[in-house]
């Protein structure tokens, strides 16, 4: 399963968010630290769920951090997060 997929389903499992956009941004890192052929390294996630709501920015990110799992945090270089309650 592809990186993008897996983080999706984790999300949608974790939170049935409201919206949901999982972007793979690592073209836009080409020859920066952690960039490798076919992509899959920096990733960008809006996500929209009512259970963020009574969470601190740092418990969201903690929060969707779990919810990847070492799995998936493992195989990725870096994670832009973008929260909506």
């Amino acid at each position: 399963m592809r990186i993008g997929d897996e983080m999706r389903q984790r999300l949608v499992d974790a939170f049935q968010p409201t919206r949901l956009d999982v972007l793979d941004e690592s073209e836009g890192h080409r020859g920066h630290g952690g960039w490798r052929e076919g992509g899959e390294t920096h990733w960008r996630i809006r996500i929209g769920a009512p259970a963020f709501a009574s969470m601190s920015r740092v418990q969201r990110h903690r929060a969707i951090h779990a919810a990847l799992g070492s799995e998936v945090m493992d195989r990725i270089h870096a994670l832009a997060i973008e929260v909506e309650a």
